[in-house]
């Protein structure tokens, strides 16, 4: 995989995440309408930045550097990416009108435990996980898949805490 391709791969895992923004913006407006409640906003703008920082550092260092693809590892990275944005997709898919990027919960409707929610609590925290470290991989940008990957597990004890006490303050 070329440095070119490679380019477009990070430019469509963009593409899929300014999807995301659209499926969330139209969930908020759903939600709130329903007297959704938004909480754990702080650490919001902390979560877009690392994440836009991530799709910026996969480009950077892998044009810097130079790094050749190594099949090897770049093809197994590939497969995990693309796992993890079908994983991704069967979230939002599940949780339907609640899925969301920030943390909102509407009084009055149930936990979702279907799809992948009866395996796992935080089943997209996964997809997140697994792509942090694999789309940098991919071609070799293992700063980058450090780094992210480090940041992102202090964002994550953040928001899985925050997301688990809105979770449990609706149910009360």
């Amino acid at each position: 995989m070329s440095q070119a391709w490679y380019s477009v791969l990070v430019g469509l895992v963009a593409a899929e995440r300014l999807a995301e923004l659209v499926v969330a913006r139209r969930n908020l407006a759903w939600s709130l309408a329903r007297g959704g409640r938004e909480s754990g906003f702080a650490h919001y703008p902390f979560m877009v930045v690392l994440h836009t920082g991530l799709l910026a550092g996969c480009l950077a260092e892998v044009w810097l550097s130079g790094r050749a693809f190594v099949p090897a590892l770049g093809w197994p990275m590939f497969a995990l990416v693309v796992l993890s944005q079908v994983l991704r997709w069967w979230c939002v898919r599940t949780l339907g009108r609640q899925w969301n990027t920030r943390i909102v919960v509407v009084p009055g409707l149930p936990l979702v435990t279907g799809g992948p929610y009866r395996l796992l609590p935080h089943p997209n925290y996964v997809a997140v996980v697994v792509e942090g470290f694999a789309l940098p991989l991919v071609h070799g940008a293992w700063l980058t898949a450090s780094v992210f990957t480090v940041l992102n597990a202090g964002l994550l004890a953040v928001r899985v805490r925050a997301e688990n006490d809105a979770l449990r303050s609706a149910r009360v």
